[in-house]
Formats: C-alpha cells, sequence, structure tokens
C-alpha cells in the first residue's frame, strides 16, 4: 500500500510539478497603479489588459498605447520598444513585461491574446455550399 502512495506522489510531482513555470501572471491596470508608489522604476513585472481604441501610435523604436483594465477601465501608458507581435491590434488583450519609467510602464516583451479558433480565408469569388 505504500508503494502505491509513493508512485501517486510521484506521478503527481512530475505532471504538476513545473505548472508554475508555465503559468503567466500579470497585474491589471488597477493593480499596477495602486502598487506603483511600492515599486521602485526598476522592478520588472507583468501588466495585462486590453488595449483602448485610437490610442496606438507608432514610435521610431517601436508603439506607444494605452492599456485598460477589462473591469474597471483603468489605464495605463505604456511604450513598448521592438516590433509588436503581428496579431497586435486596438481592442484586443495583451500583456507586456517591463518596468514603470515614471508615470509610463516601458516595455520590451508583448504576449497577445488570440482567438483559439481557426476560420480559413475566404475569397469573393468563394462560392458558398
Amino acid at each position: 500500500m505504500p508503494a502505491i502512495g509513493l508512485a501517486a506522489v510521484l506521478a503527481g510531482t512530475l505532471t504538476f510539478g513545473n505548472l508554475n513555470d508555465n503559468l503567466v501572471y500579470y497585474l491589471t491596470p488597477e493593480e499596477a497603479a495602486s502598487a506603483r508608489t511600492a515599486a521602485s522604476d526598476a522592478e520588472r513585472f507583468r501588466l495585462g489588459g486590453l488595449v483602448e481604441a485610437g490610442s496606438v501610435v507608432p514610435t521610431a523604436d517601436g508603439v506607444r498605447f494605452t492599456l485598460i483594465g477589462e473591469a474597471d477601465g483603468s489605464a495605463v501608458q505604456v511604450e513598448h520598444t521592438g516590433a509588436p507581435n503581428q496579431l497586435f491590434r486596438e481592442g484586443i488583450g495583451v500583456v507586456v513585461e517591463g518596468s514603470w519609467r515614471g508615470e509610463v510602464f516601458t516595455s520590451d516583451t508583448m504576449i497577445v491574446k488570440h482567438d483559439e479558433q481557426y476560420r480559413a480565408p475566404t475569397t469573393e469569388d468563394e462560392e458558398g455550399p
């Protein structure tokens, strides 16, 4: 009987032991703004929310946009350096990683939330079923 328990613990550890390495934790704009006073400018963290419509501005080094909270509409100005993800656009959920620089969040890493459904591209001359 103890061997079965030991095998179950070993199987659970192998299966779920590295689960935390694969999870992406992030702060919402409201959480980041409220924790802003306690964080130093060099402290890196992840910030997630929706890209506000009309806020995306290309820059020489990347893109500037406003990230808003899904629940409360709080907003954080983000300056991302580097090419944005190909799926990046207004209204989409993103997680950026970086740190505060004054009142602006500067990031160098971007993860874009995408739809899990695949839709084949359609053409105008395609006939229906």
